[in-house]
């Protein structure tokens, strides 16, 4: 009975609305370019409307108090034409700086270079096949999701090892092979943003959150930390969601495998275990993590460490958390490296040197993506169309009374939406951060609050949309072991897991924020207090 529901179900869903919707997302998507190609246009948007926006007058109250730093002396907020003599000497003087001055991009380069070390040596691969083959048949599902959220850390990583690896380690226990794949794809790729440790994403959404957020405040900074509280305990939540999903819907709709269904040999899709060489190599890469971790806080805990706060004696605004990136990189690079020269792979200064270039040489498109969203982010708060806009908007939402914390409900929502057809976390909030941002300040609330909502919405429709980067590749994985799969079969069987982590997620932040009056991160505060 479930192969027959199985077998039909491709051709029912190609008759129902969901194959449909399906349809016309993947429609939506190919209509769009290239997201640089976007930027650029955007750019070139912005100047235009920037001339016409002055010619019309447009304008708005700066809310701000007189003498706010910022602040126009009669209180009025104009648009700043870049359609104009003046406008383009500018921009020919701003290229450059614009780009090199663009915070993600040194902050993401220098934390990937640590990273980028562990990843080569094979201390990330290691420790996830560790995690996930050493894992009790009860405790199997969990440990996938599992390991699949904390693969983030390494971007490709959870991608290109860890979902193949979980379909392989669920076919070698009888189950069903797509429902590995299924719940390693619902950890790497919905549960994005969360994490035990910090990675790459947590200072390149800070370095666009901050620029965005001294549209209104000139001095505000968010920090690489700012959601690390949040999204610690999101890892759990997403983890025991991406399990209870795979066991209770998943699982039971792909019914009992038919190995006749593969397009490859499955007797050669062989696992490999941790070697005793592995084995060791990741003892003493903990172990050389636990003296790192043991180090830094002597540095951060006692009154008179010497990364806290030299003036005030505290935390928050230390070179401990305003340098946090440098910790990554520290934390990554030095366990990789023990371990490299452990198993064998490192063994001198060359081959880390090799390891950082080569994941330098795999940044050019974000490199080329970073010039062009510098560029935008530049130009939307030289002409104030991102404050007026702010301003307005803040005014409107005042006006339907949707200043409460339900406003995040349809924030979340607008970019759960938004990355069905732009799946590029940098490349959507350097989009939308310098409008929603300054929005939702003006009526009350702290950057670090809402850079926490806006990464729920960008990871819970990852799992839905064709557009995500490494769709393609978690089909071609897909179709190995059931050679008819397609889009919609696909999307389909990741919808549940979209569904859920949307509704339990959001349900977290209200009740971490809201009810339990929790920080998000480390000196977050909630609402914002000019």
């Amino acid at each position: 009975m479930s192969k027959a529901v199985s077998s039909d179900m491709p051709e029912q869903q190609q008759k129902g609305w969901f194959n449909r919707f399906l349809a016309t997302v993947e429609f939506l998507g190919n209509l769009l370019p290239h997201p640089i190609t976007l930027f650029a246009l955007f750019c070139v948007a912005i100047v235009v409307i920037s001339g016409i926006a002055d010619w019309a007058g447009l304008s708005a109250i700066d809310p701000r108090p007189e003498g706010a730093k910022g602040r126009d002396p009669d209180g009025v907020i104009e648009v700043v034409s870049l359609f104009s003599a003046e406008g383009l000497r500018r921009i020919f003087e701003g290229l450059v700086t614009n780009f090199t001055g663009f915070a993600p991009l040194g902050t993401v380069l220098v934390a990937l270079l640590g990273v980028s070390v562990a990843e080569h040596s094979g201390l990330l691969s290691a420790a996830m096949r560790g995690m996930v083959m050493g894992a009790s048949k009860r405790l199997v599902t969990f440990m996938v999701v599992f390991a699949a959220i904390l693969s983030n850390t390494a971007s490709e990583l959870g991608y290109v090892v860890l979902i193949p690896l979980a379909a392989m380690i669920f076919h070698s226990l009888g189950r069903h092979p797509l429902a590995g794949l299924a719940a390693a794809f619902a950890g790497v790729s919905g549960g994005y943003s969360a994490n035990l440790l910090l990675g790459t994403i947590d200072p390149l959404l800070a370095g666009i959150t901050t620029p965005a957020a001294q549209m209104i405040d000139p001095d505000y900074q968010v920090g690489a930390e700012a959601n690390y509280y949040f999204m610690f305990v999101s890892v759990f939540m997403i983890a025991i969601l991406g399990t209870w999903v795979t066991e209770k819907i998943v699982e039971p709709r792909l019914g009992k495998y038919d190995p006749s269904e593969a397009s490859i040999d499955l007797g050669e899709n062989k696992i490999d275990h941790l070697s005793k060489k592995e084995k060791t190599g990741l003892k003493w890469a903990g172990l050389s993590f636990v003296l790192i971790g043991v180090i830094l806080a002597f540095t951060i805990i006692p009154d008179d460490g010497i990364l806290r706060h030299q003036e005030t004696g505290e935390v928050k605004g230390s070179p401990f958390l305003e340098g946090i990136v440098v910790i990554i990189f520290i934390t990554f690079a030095i366990p990789g490296f023990v371990y490299g020269r452990v198993v064998g792979s490192m063994k001198n200064d060359r081959d880390i040197i090799d390891a950082m270039s080569k994941s330098m040489g795999s940044m050019g498109m974000y490199i080329v993506l970073v010039f062009f969203a510098a560029q935008f982010v530049a130009f939307f708060k030289w002409t104030n169309l991102g404050t007026i806009l702010a301003v307005n908007g803040a005014a409107l939402l005042q006006a339907l009374n949707l200043t409460g914390p339900e406003v995040f409900v349809f924030f979340i929502l607008m970019c759960a939406m938004v990355n069905l057809s732009l799946g590029s976390s940098s490349a959507q909030w350097a989009v939308t951060a310098p409008i929603f941002v300054p929005m939702l300040m003006l009526i009350g609330y702290a950057p670090e609050t809402i850079q926490a909502a806006y990464r729920i919405g960008d990871s819970v429709t990852n799992l839905i949309t064709p557009m995500m980067s490494y769709f393609g590749l978690i089909l071609a994985v897909a179709t190995k072991y059931k050679k008819n799969m397609g889009i919609g079969t696909l999307v389909a069987t990741m919808l549940p897991y979209s569904m859920l982590f949307f509704l339990g997620w959001v349900c977290l932040f209200y009740l971490w924020v809201f009810v339990l009056g929790m920080p998000v991160g480390p000196g977050s505060p909630t609402y914002y207090q000019p």
